[in-house]
């Protein structure tokens, strides 16, 4: 009793899980509606077990037209929860996939950044060199003083090029920081995925976007496979298990009835010949002679 009973439950689980993640993604199909498609999604899921298990315990009462029909909207609400499944299953790949996509185009325009903060230094320290240059060129003619003017000439150029220089670098140790972070959150949807991979390696031999994507689906069709009619064929087990059980323990207590049934009347007919039994004692010397009769049945004795 204890294995239909937990087979019941079981059963009320798997198909209270494939109810949630069916509206969850029939939701995400028909996004303008969420109370009424919650609520029908409830009422048809209760309505397909309660038929499921209806049909098996009527099934010899029930014309063929109404059972054809009956079996049809069970199976038509299976898909439609097999369906809400795969929805949910594919949502929940798709917001996955996005993400890591995202990070991808952000480490990407990270990497652009980093390039141009990269050239600006380039061309501050270019700048910088051919300053430098030109005062070296009065250096070498021996015109010292030209130079030291020249070069308070260029102060304020140069301030400017090395704030650049200063700025950008600051830019790039920022930036190659979020990369970092975009970087380990990357490897940890990789590693995610990873499973997945490998699935995809066994069996196409390679693990590129398209066969994942491939591989995915093939995983969420399995699931949709065993999880909804899983949910129905264990109902109807629990049902027949149960009734299974219910005759069982039916064939017991009419055995016990009819045993105590046979005790009682046994013990009544017995009672009745007690009623019926008349005893006389008389004295025979040392002995006492008990008789019985009961009738035209004497029995007689010594005590």
């Amino acid at each position: 009793m204890i294995l239909a009973y937990l087979t019941l439950l079981t059963a009320l689980a798997i198909s209270g899980v494939a109810a949630y993640y069916s509206i969850i993604g029939l939701i995400a199909i028909f996004s303008a509606s969420v109370i009424p498609i919650a609520v029908m999604g409830v009422v048809l899921e209760t309505g397909k077990l309660v038929t499921a298990a209806w049909l098996y315990h009527y099934w010899n009462k029930v014309n063929v037209l109404l059972k054809t029909y009956l079996i049809s909207a069970v199976f038509v609400l299976m898909f439609i929860t097999s369906m809400g499944i795969f929805g949910f299953l594919s949502k929940a790949h798709i917001e996955q996939t996005s993400v890591s996509a995202d990070n991808t185009l952000q480490i990407e325009s990270i990497d652009s950044q980093i390039n141009r903060q990269k050239t600006d230094i380039t061309r501050a320290e270019s700048q910088l060199t051919l300053l430098d240059d030109a005062l070296k060129k009065y250096v070498e003619l021996g015109a010292i003083t030209k130079g030291l003017n020249a070069r308070k000439d260029q102060e304020g150029e140069r301030n400017e090029l090395t704030q650049s220089i200063s700025y950008a670098t600051e830019n790039i140790s920022t930036l190659t920081k979020k990369k970092y972070e975009l970087r380990q959150k990357a490897n940890e949807l990789i590693a995610e995925v990873g499973p997945i991979k490998y699935i995809a390696e066994l069996a196409y031999g390679n693990s590129d976007t398209n066969t994942l994507e491939e591989a995915v689906r093939w995983v969420i069709l399995i699931l949709v496979w065993v999880f909804d009619p899983l949910a129905v064929l264990l109902l109807i087990s629990a049902n027949i298990s149960i009734k299974e059980e219910m005759t069982k323990l039916r064939r017991k207590r009419t055995r016990k009835n009819n045993t105590l049934r046979k005790v009682t009347q046994s013990t009544k007919e017995k009672t009745a010949w007690e009623r019926k039994l008349k005893e006389s004692k008389e004295k025979d010397g040392e002995l006492t002679k008990v008789t019985h009769k009961n009738g035209d049945v004497i029995a007689e004795y010594y005590e």
